[in-house]
Order: C-alpha cells, then sequence, then structure tokens
C-alpha cells in the first residue's frame, strides 16, 4: 500500500516537473504549446515512467510533438531526477492519449442518437395507437355482479 502511495506521488510529481520543464524549459518548436500533459503512471519497482500527452493539431503536429519530445527525453529525465531526489530517476516514455479521440467518436454517437430520436419524435408526432388506447382486457362488470351474489 505503501508503494502505491509513493509510486502515485511520483507520477505526480512527473507530470508537473514534465509540465513546466515543457512549457519554460525546453526551446523546441515541435513542443510549442499545443502539448499537454494528461497522465503520468509509474511501475511499482519506480524503475518506468508512461507520460500521457495530447497535442492539439493535425496529425502533422501530433508528429511532430512525438518527435520533439523523444529528442527532450533526456533533459526532461534529468529534471525529473533533480526534483524528485529519488536513488534511481525513472526512465520516460511518452505516449499519445487517446481519451480526446475517444471523447470525439462518443460524442458522435450521441449526435447520432439524438437526431435518431428527433426523427422518431417526428414519425410519431400525428401517429394513432393501433388498437384500442387501453391494450388490456378487463373483465365485463356483469361477471363481477354475478361472482359477488354466489358468495
Amino acid at each position: 500500500m505503501a508503494d502505491n502511495a509513493r509510486a502515485k506521488r511520483l507520477a505526480d510529481l512527473i507530470r508537473e516537473v514534465v509540465a513546466k520543464k515543457l512549457q519554460r524549459g525546453i526551446k523546441d518548436p515541435r513542443l510549442g504549446t499545443h502539448v499537454t500533459i494528461t497522465d503520468t503512471r509509474v511501475t511499482g519497482d519506480l524503475r518506468e515512467a508512461t507520460v500521457f500527452y495530447t497535442v492539439y493539431g493535425d496529425d502533422e503536429a501530433r508528429a511532430e510533438a512525438a518527435a520533439g519530445l523523444e529528442s527532450a527525453k533526456g533533459v526532461l529525465r534529468s529534471a525529473v531526477g533533480a526534483a524528485a531526489g529519488v536513488k534511481f530517476t525513472p526512465t520516460l516514455t511518452f505516449v499519445a492519449d487517446a481519451l480526446p479521440d475517444t471523447a470525439k467518436t462518443i460524442e458522435d454517437l450521441l449526435d447520432k442518437a439524438r437526431q435518431s430520436d428527433e426523427k422518431v419524435r417526428e414519425v410519431s408526432a400525428g401517429a394513432a395507437y393501433a388498437g384500442d388506447a387501453d391494450p388490456y382486457k378487463k373483465p365485463d362488470d356483469e361477471d363481477d355482479d354475478e361472482d359477488d351474489t354466489a358468495e
């Protein structure tokens, strides 16, 4: 349990240090203001860290950002080591976060569902029941009176 808490604290520190370093310390034009660090995960032995990021832009901007992060990996790892003060600075692996793409897919599906619901509402606006308004069968009132007199 303590190891998980330590890994979480280190992951949070790595996320903050990498984000600040990307914002202020890296002069690579490929890593402009369109790169955002979204999450960081550290293995239980604190040897490897996976840094998730998103890039605002098209596929070309994503490819450039991936190349820029790969080239700045050493500088970022040094900054993490200086800030963390751990015996072994974890290796950094940068992974493009799929969350924005997944969210866009979900939004598109929800829009399609809303449009489909609207079409169903339009079609059913003037519709009438196929049978009686109350489809459940009920006993006749005379049958009820006969049952009451039999008792």
